[in-house]
């Protein structure tokens, strides 16, 4: 994919003053390009070729203004570079967002109030950027008023049942924000309609989170973790929700896993506030 192109995979969102907030989309596949990953596929464990996927990344940190390489990064940036990923676990872990390392984690903080190690720093070296991958999940992207703390959650049903969407809001307001003042944005995952699941595991869901039950347009039990973490979010005290209402499984420029099986990721992806 071309550097242009990358702008043309990408749905900003509003997440308040100073931070930024970014879906990816599977944008146009370039001409000659086919099979389940083609497009902008931002994952690595899917199967798909390493040296693609590192490129598109390194892309996607120069389209948002990020030094792609924690070796590159200039005394300028604070120290900081480079987009944080996770090893996503379907958990409810949290942990924070480095430049160096991609922790077991199904949400990364990035608090820009936390000092960032230098050359020969003890410390490990914050990111400039943290991102979530999915194709299905929710993409959870939170970010304090004033946007020095931010966090990219990934929200699937059995981490959402399990906790890490009040668990990140917790982390957040541990580091000092609001919960009043976060503002919180929704990215494309698969809706209610189309999430069909047995009744059994619909009956769970619903015991533990009413708000996710839903149906599905051909009329069998369903989840609809956007609603679900709608609640969430909204009984830990966040006011500022916006959801981008786009659909996994609905929407070919979107990777699906439930749709497709083998296919790429899209990302979440949150930047703080310059420090």
């Amino acid at each position: 994919m071309a550097e242009g192109a990358v702008a043309d995979a990408l749905i900003a969102v509003d997440m308040g003053d100073g931070a930024r907030g970014y879906f990816t989309t599977r944008a146009p596949a370039p001409a000659g390009e086919g099979g389940p990953y083609a497009g902008f596929n931002l994952a690595l464990h899917v199967g798909d070729d390493s040296v693609r996927v590192e490129a598109h990344r390194r892309r996607l940190a120069r389209a948002l203004g990020v030094v792609p390489d924690a070796a590159e990064a200039a005394p300028g940036a604070g120290g900081r570079a480079g987009i944080a990923w996770m090893n996503q676990v379907h958990s409810a872990r949290i942990a924070s967002a480095q430049a160096d390392a991609v922790p077991t984690a199904d949400a990364l903080v990035l608090d820009t109030r936390t000092p960032p190690a230098g050359p020969g720093g003890s410390g490990p070296l914050p990111a400039a950027a943290a991102a979530v991958l999915v194709a299905d999940c929710v993409p959870l992207l939170l970010a304090s008023a004033d946007g020095a703390a931010v966090a990219a959650v990934h929200a699937g049903r059995r981490g959402f049942l399990a906790g890490i969407v009040p668990a990140a809001v917790a982390a957040l307001v541990a580091v000092g924000a609001e919960p009043a003042g976060i503002r919180a944005a929704i990215g494309p995952s698969i809706c209610g309609a189309c999430y069909e699941v047995g009744a059994a595991l619909h009956a769970e869901a619903a015991d533990r989170e009413p708000a996710c039950a839903s149906t599905t347009r051909w009329g069998t039990p369903g989840i609809d973790l956007a609603a679900g973490i709608t609640a969430q979010l909204e009984r830990a005290g966040v006011r500022h929700i916006l959801n981008v209402h786009c659909c996994t499984y609905e929407q070919t420029e979107l990777y699906s896993y439930r749709r497709d099986g083998v296919t790429g990721r899209q990302a979440g992806i949150v930047l703080p506030a310059p420090a």
